[in-house]
């Protein structure tokens, strides 16, 4: 008869696996990095595969012809994006005037009100800066070299797509020898669960961008603000960046405002309405189009968002999510993980459990 560890036991070793885990994360995280994205791109560019192998294409032509789409449709993407911001650029003599305007006035506002003169003001703000440049020299030196380490590394991300797509038979075989025959049924549909989870999440994710991109571009619109389509789809695309994205998206547009227009009141104009919209992105569009694709509660959400900040910046909040929802996945397919399957998903449509009530005169 098998003999089943004590809890304290088991206990020990979850925690112990989860710190060496969580430390391989980290130590190699510029290769696991560029790793997780190869596969989440596998994921989207596999039906565009699929689709051309059914017409008789040869595997290898047909991932390359959808790395080609993929690379095509990116580097359309940047050259608008490199239009406008040419077309933004020729505007700066203006904005630089208006700017110095409004510096203008604040000090004329802070000589006036707090009496304090305009010497006292510029060495005060030099003070400030050279306090501000000292702290984020370590800073800036850190993320460069993250950045520069992560960008080297994403070099290879075409590279690893290409061989996910033409190795996935090899890889579906490995898990069955894995997991033993008995269970190929159970390989299958943990499978095609993930990939289920993975492309609703992509394609939703997309979908939130272009549903935001055009409320954000409506509302500058109407404000009148210069660039108003370009800012508007730039905030958007930092949706990638779970809760935070559409407000850091928010400061460029309003800083524009404040120096192109006439009020600075069209800057709170601007503040007001990316405020509202992202109230509708995170109560309304992203649960109805992407929540119920990646099932994972939002506790779970909050908390592995900040563990994937901390472990792989910007990087890991873009990955957290679609990463928890696959691991949910496979949680829920192996039996003795299942309890931690069932923390990260959702719990509306679970019964209330009865607690138990002390009635004291008893």
């Amino acid at each position: 008869m098998q003999k089943s560890f004590p809890f304290s036991l088991r206990l020990a070793g979850w925690l112990l696996s989860s710190v060496i885990i969580v430390y391989i994360l980290y130590v190699l995280r510029e290769t696991i990095v560029p790793l997780t994205f190869s596969v989440l791109f596998s994921v989207l560019l596999y039906p565009i595969c699929a689709f051309l192998e059914r017409w008789r294409f040869p595997r290898l032509l047909a991932i390359t012809i959808a790395q080609i789409i993929f690379f095509a449709v990116l580097v359309g993407l940047i050259y608008l994006a490199s239009i406008q911001i040419i077309s933004f650029g020729e505007e700066l003599p203006r904005l630089e005037k208006k700017a110095n305007y409004w510096i203008d006035q604040g000090q004329d506002f802070l000589s006036d009100n707090f009496g304090m003169s305009r010497r006292k003001q510029i060495s005060e703000g030099r003070k400030y800066l050279t306090e501000a440049l000292k702290n984020s020299a370590s800073v800036l030196t850190g993320a460069v070299a993250t950045t520069t380490g992560t960008l080297a590394s994403a070099t290879l991300v075409p590279l690893f797509v290409f061989f996910f797509l033409l190795y996935r038979d090899f890889f579906r075989q490995f898990f069955y020898k894995l997991f033993d025959s008995r269970h190929k049924r159970r390989v299958d549909q943990a499978i095609r669960r993930i990939y289920e989870v993975v492309q609703g999440y992509l394609v939703g994710l997309v979908s939130v961008i272009l549903i935001v991109g055009v409320l954000n571009s409506a509302g500058l619109l109407l404000l009148g603000v210069p660039h108003a389509i370009f800012f508007g789809f730039f905030a958007s695309c930092l949706l990638l960046i779970p809760y935070i994205g559409l407000l850091i998206g928010s400061i460029l547009p309003a800083l524009m405002a404040l120096v192109a227009l006439d009020s600075p009141m069209y800057s709170l104009g601007v503040l007001a309405v990316f405020g509202v919209i992202q109230v509708l992105e995170g109560n309304f569009i992203t649960p109805y189009i992407v929540g119920s694709k990646v099932s994972v509660n939002p506790l779970a959400s909050m908390i592995v968002l900040i563990f994937g900040g901390q472990l792989w910046g910007v990087s890991g909040l873009i990955l957290a999510l679609p990463v928890t929802a696959i691991v949910k996945v496979v949680f829920d397919s192996v039996e003795a993980l299942k309890p931690f399957g069932y923390l990260l998903g959702e719990a509306e449509d679970r019964a209330p459990l009865d607690w138990p009530t002390f009635d004291k005169k008893q």
